[in-house]
């Protein structure tokens, strides 16, 4: 497997995704109809960012949109979507309340939805455009794509171009490793008498969490759960590692892939989540429960050991922490990684963050503004008017370098439910819209991180990565697989498997659990899921496949 390799790969500690869907694109005045305004007037632009939970300000335009606005005329609007996104992008398509710009996750479901709209005319075509707006067409170069992702979602049209890939790695030393893990409160570990680097294997866990359990810890009268996650369940689900090689494609030995969901592993796993659930290990609420809810759990310190990155859970600690001595959450293991040698590199899929691209609501006159706006956000000046604010008001340049002004890092490290970061134009979404990444290789690293964080992080990183990580450069099959003959028909049991697991994980007896598994295999089958596979094992011979992969 070709890879670029990196031992101390930075880690960016910015992680809000968010976005907005509003009415169409017109003139500032609001006469314009169909995307389409009155010629040399500013322009509104309706931006979805399809990623669940995100926000942005509450008081109308921030200073970072009024630069925008200075600089290409355009003017923003935003919604957030609160659930699923995929759930999201396949409802634009389908009732046609459509935004001008579509930015989301450039994986799974969301990826297939808007690939979709693409081939359907749902978007518009950039390819005669390009050629004027040099820092957009440097997004998307076949260099700066993966190679899997790029015969899918960028060059899968006939020459024509609908997609730009944001966020993707610049350099290496851009790639963002989010230090997915089980995180553990130090007080916690404390009373229950188990130092959290010696819980390595899936027994050690279970009985770790088993031992919390058993200590009856409360808060203000309320129970403390071992195991917690936040919304929907994210990112519960990590310990599937500890079972199986982690990527949704697993080696059969033979040359070729299966699906994850077919495998022994699968079933431990399965199981093994069951008797947490089953033994109040596991937050009942977790598959279910809203970000705020997950949030004021954490908060109320009611949550021992978190599933997630650890940006996610230094932010939503942050308050709990800084009022109770010692609660700061720590990460766990390293935990054994089933059938991959112990002294592997960490295995990251790091392909960029999102897909951005211009639906058919956006016509005429809105088009050029759309892509005068992107283009101006993939430059350097837009890359760091994003992460960092106005130049000369949140920060200025030093010997070459941003710098963050101190009365602003001061208001900012307080900051703890990010509103007034949010409310100067700062992690509003725009980050998600700037082309490679290259927030160590050109913009300075993130100026707004606290030495204490910065700590923590490199603490973190040295536990979870000892020997380094690995980039993933090959090709995925869950890509390929798309592209078979029975994709359409097979889709919607494909698309189960994660509910399958949910019910699996919530039955009453473990025979249940593996019925409710089986007939989702009966039914992928029914629905041609070994002709699909045949399909992508012969199209994935001779190239590099994703076979091993953490959390990423």
């Amino acid at each position: 497997m070709n890879r670029i390799w990196s031992k101390g790969v930075s880690i960016l500690l910015v992680s809000i995704m968010v976005g907005g869907m509003l009415v169409s694109c017109s003139n500032s005045s609001g006469n314009g109809e169909n995307g389409q305004g009155a010629e040399g007037d500013s322009q509104k632009l309706k931006i979805l960012h399809n990623w669940n939970g995100s926000s942005g300000s509450d008081n109308g335009m921030t200073p970072v949109e009024k630069v925008i606005k200075e600089k290409t005329g355009v003017t923003l609007q935003w919604e957030y979507t609160k659930g699923s996104e995929t759930e999201k992008v396949n409802q634009i398509f389908a009732t046609q309340d459509l935004p001008d710009i579509y930015t989301g996750p450039a994986w799974g479901g969301e990826l297939d939805g808007i690939v979709k709209a693409a081939k359907e005319g749902q978007l518009v075509d950039i390819s005669d455009k390009l050629k004027d707006y040099p820092n957009l067409s440097k997004s998307i170069a076949k260099e700066n794509v993966p190679p899997a992702l790029y015969e899918k979602a960028i060059d899968a049209y006939g020459g024509k171009k609908y997609l730009l890939l944001q966020n993707q790695p610049a350099t290496n030393k851009d790639g963002i490793d989010w230090l997915y893990g089980f995180y553990v409160r130090k007080d916690i570990a404390e009373k229950v008498g188990v130092d959290p680097q010696s819980v390595v294997t899936k027994e050690d866990f279970y009985n770790f969490l088993k031992k919390i359990k058993e200590a009856n810890l409360q808060e203000n009268g309320q129970p403390v759960f071992p195991l917690g996650g936040f919304s929907n369940g994210w990112a519960v689900g990590i310990g599937n590692t500890m079972f199986y090689s982690g990527a949704s494609y697993v080696d059969k030995g033979d040359g070729t892939v299966e699906r994850d969901f077919f495998t022994k592993g699968y079933e431990e796993y399965t199981l093994f989540y069951r008797k947490l659930v089953q033994e109040g290990l596991l937050d009942p609420e977790v598959f279910t429960q809203t970000d705020p809810i997950a949030k004021e759990k954490i908060n109320q310190g009611r949550i021992a050991v978190l599933a997630a990155h650890y940006p996610a859970i230094l932010d939503a600690s942050k308050d709990y922490a800084s009022s109770h001595s010692g609660s700061d959450y720590v990460p766990l293991g390293p935990l054994e990684r089933a059938d991959v040698e112990p002294n592997r590199p960490v295995d990251l899929g790091i392909q960029g963050n999102n897909v951005t691209a211009i639906t058919k609501n956006c016509q005429g006159a809105c088009v050029d503004a759309a892509l005068k706006f992107l283009d101006f956000m993939a430059s350097d000046e837009g890359f760091m008017l994003a992460r960092y604010g106005v130049q000369g008001v949140h920060w200025e340049m030093k010997d070459g370098k941003p710098v963050a002004k101190k009365e602003w890092f001061d208001k900012f490290s307080t900051d703890t439910n990010m509103k007034l970061r949010k409310n100067e134009g700062i992690s509003i979404g725009l980050e998600s819209l700037t082309g490679l990444d290259r927030i160590n290789s050109a913009a300075g690293g993130d100026i707004w991180a606290e030495q204490k964080r910065l700590d923590a992080m490199e603490k973190a990183r040295k536990i979870l990565r000892p020997n380094g990580i690995q980039v993933i450069t090959a090709y995925n099959p869950g890509d390929v697989i798309t592209k078979a003959p029975e994709w359409e028909m097979l889709k919607p049991s494909m698309d189960r498997m994660g509910d399958a697991w949910k019910e699996a994980v919530f039955a009453k007896s473990d025979e249940a659990a593996m019925s409710i598994i089986n007939d989702l295999r009966e039914q992928l089958r029914k629905t041609g899921y070994e002709k699909a596979m045949q399909f992508t094992n012969e199209n994935l011979k001779g190239k590099d496949v994703v076979t091993v992969q953490m959390p990423n």
